[in-house]
C-alpha cells in the first residue's frame, strides 16, 4: 500500500507548499493568500469557484541577489582600419580663371564686391519712424515718412541690381544651338535621377572587414543638378546650375562659371574634362528608386564573406551600381559627382566635348 505525501503544512499564519519547482511560503486568509515561491511572488484571491491568480514584480533585494550574467562588451573597432579621408574640392577660385575669360570675370568680381544701398536705406526708414512713433510724431508725418521709406528702399534696390548685375547676350546659329541645346537635355536627364551626390572626401580601407568590405571610405552630401540663373547676372539663354559643395557650377554656351562666397572663376570647355564611370557602392542610407542593387554584404565581414557575429548590429547592407562623374581641369577644378542611376554620364561628357569644339566667337557676346 502507498503513502500519502501532503503537499502543503501549516506552520501558524504560514503554509509551506510543495511543489514540483520546488517549496513555496504563503500566508493570509480564506480568499486571499499572499505567497513565495520558486517562481516568484503571487498574490491567490477568491471564492465560491473564481478565484485570480497575479505574479508580483521581485524587490529590489531580491533583484540584486540574482544578479544577471555580464554580458561581454561587443568588439571595438581598432583604430587605423581606414586611411584619413582626403578632401576633394577645387583650388581657391581665384586661380581657376580661364585666360578667355579674365575680362569678365573681373567684371563679375568688381560689381559682386559692391556694397548694397538698400538695406542701409530700409534699416534707417525704420529707426526714424520708429523714433517718431516713441515721439508721438504726428500721424500725417509718420505716414510720409513710412512712404518715403518704401519708396526709398525700393530705388535702393532697383540702384543695386544695376550696379552689381552683369549682362550676358548670345546670339547663336543653328549648328550651336543644337549643340548648347544637347547639354540641356543630357543635364535634365542627370537631374531626374532620384538621388545625386556630391562626393567631398575618400579614404582608402586597410581593413575591409570593419567596414562591409568596402576599399575606400567616401564621404558625401546631397546635391542637385537643374536649370539656374547666377547671381547678379542677367542673360537671354537658360543656364544649368550644378552644386558643388561650397562652390556652384553655372554652364553657360561658352564656359561654365564657378561661383562661391570668395568671388567668381571660369573654366572653358576645352579646358574641361569629364570622365565618366560606374562603381559599387555599399549604401547605409535607403535605397533611391532608380538604382540598380547588384549584391548585398554586411556591416562587418568575416574573412569569408559572411556576418561576423561578434557584432550584434550587424546589420545586411545592398550593395548598388552608382555612377560617378569628375570634373576637372588643369587650373584647379576638381569636383566628384555620384548618381543613383547608371548610364547618363556619357551623354553629358559628349555635350561637353562638342561645346569645347564649337565655342562661340568672342564678338557675338556684348
Amino acid at each position: 500500500m502507498g503513502f500519502y505525501l501532503r503537499k502543503s503544512i501549516s506552520v501558524g499564519p504560514l503554509r509551506f507548499n510543495l511543489s514540483k519547482s520546488g517549496i513555496g511560503v504563503s500566508t493570509g486568509i480564506k480568499g486571499l493568500r499572499f505567497g513565495i515561491g520558486p517562481r516568484g511572488n503571487y498574490i491567490h484571491m477568491g471564492h465560491s469557484g473564481i478565484y485570480y491568480r497575479a505574479t508580483l514584480p521581485p524587490s529590489s533585494a531580491s533583484r540584486k541577489q540574482s544578479p544577471q550574467p555580464a554580458l561581454s562588451p561587443p568588439p571595438q573597432i581598432p583604430p587605423g582600419t581606414h586611411a584619413p579621408l582626403e578632401e576633394i574640392e577645387s583650388a581657391d577660385i581665384s586661380q581657376i580663371v580661364d585666360s578667355s575669360s579674365r575680362e569678365l570675370l573681373d567684371e563679375l568680381n568688381r560689381k559682386r564686391a559692391k556694397t548694397r544701398l538698400y538695406p542701409v536705406v530700409a534699416i534707417a526708414s525704420v529707426v526714424i519712424i520708429g523714433f517718431g512713433i516713441s515721439s508721438n510724431w504726428p500721424t500725417w508725418l509718420l505716414a510720409m515718412l513710412a512712404v518715403a521709406g518704401t519708396v526709398g528702399t525700393y530705388a535702393a534696390h532697383a540702384r543695386d541690381e544695376l550696379e552689381k548685375t552683369v549682362v550676358l547676350f548670345y546670339d547663336f546659329d543653328s549648328d550651336m544651338e543644337a549643340t548648347y541645346a544637347q547639354l540641356h537635355s543630357a543635364a535634365s536627364q542627370l537631374g531626374s535621377c532620384a538621388a545625386a551626390w556630391h562626393i567631398e572626401a575618400s579614404g582608402k580601407v586597410h581593413d575591409r572587414k570593419y567596414h562591409a568590405g568596402a576599399s575606400n571610405l567616401v564621404r558625401r552630401k546631397n546635391t542637385f543638378i537643374k536649370k539656374a540663373e547666377p547671381p547678379y547676372v542677367k542673360t537671354n539663354v537658360e543656364t544649368i546650375a550644378v552644386n558643388v559643395g561650397r562652390q556652384t557650377l553655372h554652364f553657360f554656351p561658352d564656359r561654365v562659371l564657378i561661383y562661391d562666397t570668395n568671388g567668381v572663376g571660369a573654366v572653358g570647355y576645352p579646358d574641361l574634362r569629364v570622365d565618366v564611370n560606374t562603381t559599387r557602392f555599399v549604401e547605409s542610407e535607403s535605397v533611391p528608386r532608380d538604382a540598380e542593387v547588384v549584391d548585398r554584404t554586411w556591416k562587418y565581414v568575416n574573412k569569408s564573406g559572411g556576418p561576423d557575429r561578434r557584432f550584434k548590429d550587424n546589420k545586411e547592407l545592398p550593395v548598388c551600381r552608382y555612377e560617378e562623374i569628375a570634373l576637372s581641369s588643369q587650373t584647379g577644378l576638381n569636383e566628384v559627382l555620384q548618381l543613383s542611376r547608371c548610364g547618363l554620364g556619357s551623354d553629358f561628357a559628349r555635350a561637353i566635348s562638342l561645346l569645347g569644339k564649337k565655342m562661340p566667337k568672342e564678338d557675338s557676346i556684348h
